[in-house]
């Protein structure tokens, strides 16, 4: 198995971008792994280039760059070149932590969706109390959308979620303002039955107060809402950890307490943190194309390659594909 990556994309690039491929090709016998961006800079974390192939440019799309006029200008950055080694057969899927939407610009226009998707989907898998975790789609890359593409969604996210996650019949829910059938706008409401008239499982309307419960293990909705749901449940984890800290810093007594209870509120911690679960997948594209977090660590980035390595191995891509040929009509409309 052959993965690109953009070594120069991220908060922490090229060293801990570098430093997780190099963890996953220890894990993983059979993978190689094509690094692109400064080779200067990449070589300084390789100890051993076993299995690992420099593509050297020294073009990067900013985190500032506008994402359609990036991909089209720079026609060498890292992460343009990275999308080309899966275009052209030279890879079987890529990852990169640099500017999202110049990713999804160059997985749409690039590596291409699949025929039968209107529209790819952004799908990270966030954390619930149980440790389950659950998979959202979409979380940016369609600020509108129509109900054929909730649908789409809703398909893709389960086949997901059984093929690579191991849910057996993965519960489906679509993210709405109340849990009851006829709630919601036209684009919910529309959405709810064309779900409903599938063989998923399907459990209705779910409220974004329950997502952390664990309410449904693939949750669509349009990228607007998506988006604004997970900046909310970071921001929440964020803001909760920095109040713990402020408390258990207050005095003495609470510095004791503090010292006990580490260990716990590291699990805590990692519970919460979503890169754990790997990085969204940008699902409805030809290959896998995965975004790592930004601020991605070598563990971050050694999750994805993990989550990719599934992609690729149980053939996500392929099995949508089949699964839209012999679905019901309308998802072609």
């Amino acid at each position: 198995m052959k993965l690109a990556i953009d070594a120069m994309g991220g908060d922490h690039a090229p060293e801990e971008i570098v430093k997780g491929a190099v963890t996953a090709l220890k894990h993983y016998k059979d993978l190689e792994v094509t690094l692109i961006g400064d080779e200067a800079k990449i070589r300084q974390y390789i100890t051993e280039e076993d299995r690992i192939t420099i593509i050297h440019t020294t073009e990067v799309i900013e985190g500032t760059d506008e994402p359609v006029r990036a991909v089209r200008r720079k026609k060498n950055a890292s992460m343009v070149l990275m999308a080309k080694e899966v275009s052209e057969g030279r890879a079987d899927a890529c990852i990169s932590a640099g500017n999202t939407g110049a990713l999804m610009t160059a997985g749409l226009f690039i590596v291409g969706r699949i025929e039968g998707i209107d529209r790819p989907a952004l799908a990270p898998t966030l954390p619930t109390l149980d440790k389950k975790g659950f998979l959202m789609l979409d979380v940016g890359a369609n600020v509108d959308a129509k109900p054929e593409h909730l649908l789409q969604y809703a398909i893709m996210g389960s086949i997901y979620s059984e093929k690579v996650r191991g849910v057996v019949n993965p519960r489906v829910g679509l993210l709405n303002v109340g849990t009851e059938d006829k709630k919601g706008n036209d684009l919910t409401k529309h959405a709810f039955e064309l779900i409903k008239a599938t063989n998923l499982n399907f459990v209705g309307n779910v409220e974004a107060r329950d997502l952390l419960d664990g309410v449904a293990d693939v949750v669509v909705t349009d990228g607007f809402t998506g988006n604004v749901a997970l900046k909310t449940i970071e921001g929440t984890a964020l803001s909760m950890f920095k109040m713990l800290k402020t408390a258990f810093t207050s005095n003495l007594k609470s510095k004791i307490a503090a010292g006990l209870l580490m260990p716990e509120l590291k699990v805590l911690k990692k519970t919460l943190d979503y890169s754990e679960y790997g990085g969204a997948g940008l699902f409805g594209l030809n290959a896998p194309v995965i975004k790592a977090h930004g601020s991605s660590d070598a563990n971050g980035i050694f999750s994805a390659v993990r989550q990719t390595y599934e992609m690729v191995e149980k053939d996500v891509s392929g099995t949508i594909r089949k699964t839209l040929e012999d679905i019901n009509p309308k998802v072609d409309e």
